[in-house]
């Protein structure tokens, strides 16, 4: 798919620019500054099941975006933005805010089958128009060495549920049902829907 829009991609990930390179879509980075709580957009509310946590977040991280090019005064063009989370049953796991925690998340997912859910939404002027994807992967038993061993790599740091599809991960994934693309951050079947609406 190659289309000639330009859009502003809200993510420092850089799986996600990759992605939408892949797409064949122009786009330009539009970064949170030192001035904004990025992080504090992630804090999960209570009993907040994860779908509906995945989806608000994107959508509180697209409005500051959407803010951030008019306070900048940028050209007018869609803004996009994502956010993945880990799930095993109405249980999240964020992002790792240390390496005992990301030790913690993933003794949990081991020899499990966990939830990845990914939020795309984008804004162009008043339309908004969003998707989710929802990506089942299961993780081979992995010995408490091996975990150890993994976090040490520091691959787990930042990203959702302490690992990279895509990375040394990789190694202990034994079935995936769903999106590679969405359990790597942006799935590209929806985004791809979603900027031919637009």
């Amino acid at each position: 798919m190659s289309v000639s829009l330009f859009i502003y991609l809200a993510s420092q990930s850089p799986r996600r620019a990759q992605l939408l390179e892949m797409l064949g879509v122009r786009f330009e980075l539009l970064i949170a500054d030192a001035s904004e709580d990025a992080e504090s957009l992630e804090i999960a509310l209570k009993n907040e099941a994860p779908s509906a946590y995945v989806q608000r977040v994107t959508g509180l991280k697209l409005d500051a975006a959407v803010a951030r090019m008019k306070r900048r005064g940028l050209p007018a063009a869609p803004v996009i933005c994502s956010d993945t989370t880990v799930a095993m049953g109405r249980t999240i796991y964020g992002k790792p805010e240390n390496e005992a925690d990301a030790v913690r998340m993933l003794t949990a997912l081991q020899g499990q089958t966990h939830r990845v859910l990914t939020a795309v939404a984008i804004q162009n002027g008043k339309k908004r128009v969003q998707a989710l994807s929802v990506s089942k992967v299961t993780f081979a038993p992995m010995t408490p060495k091996a975990i150890k061993a993994y976090v040490a790599s520091g691959e787990p740091m930042g990203k959702a549920g302490a690992y990279a599809i895509q990375g040394k991960a990789a190694a202990y994934v034994s079935h995936i049902a769903g999106s590679y693309t969405g359990i790597m951050g942006l799935p590209m079947y929806e985004t791809a829907q979603l900027i031919s609406s637009l």
